[in-house]
């Protein structure tokens, strides 16, 4: 693999199994095994009824586009070459939002479109889950 410039997530104890279930390739969510309460980004104690009783289930990989913006700013010189490039909000299926990039641009993109995960292996330890508009056939 070729160096990559972007950010990465740092592994955490709490957020190291999305990571691994996304090199996998499966994306999940924390769910809480007292109410079944599924929730994004991870968090120590369940957000609806407080309960410590957390695991990682996995979910469709299929959501619809809450929101998507275009930047033409790099904040990070990695992001240079890429410019401009799509960042979308992903209501998943499974109810859950994620913030990720939208792949292949936004021609065809309003809210409730239909999206699926692609994941993109950045480095050796980290693949990255990545939107695409779900084209009708």
């Amino acid at each position: 693999m070729t160096a990559y410039s972007k950010p990465l997530p740092r592994l955490d104890p709490l957020i190291r199994p999305f990571w691994e279930h996304a090199k996998a390739g499966r994306l999940t969510v924390q769910r809480c095994d007292d109410c079944g309460d599924r929730h994004f980004p991870p968090s120590p104690i369940c957000p609806a009824c407080n309960s410590d009783a957390q695991s990682w289930m996995p979910v469709s990989g299929r959501g619809t586009l809450e929101s998507w913006v275009a930047f033409h700013r790099a904040y990070w010189p990695g992001y240079q070459p890429d410019l401009p490039y799509d960042v979308c909000l992903v209501r998943l299926a499974e109810g859950p939002l994620l913030v990720s990039n939208l792949l292949g641009g936004t021609e065809g993109a309003k809210l409730g479109a239909a999206v699926e995960v692609v994941f993109d292996d950045v480095t050796d330890t980290i693949t990255l889950p990545k939107w695409k508009l779900t084209r009708a056939t």
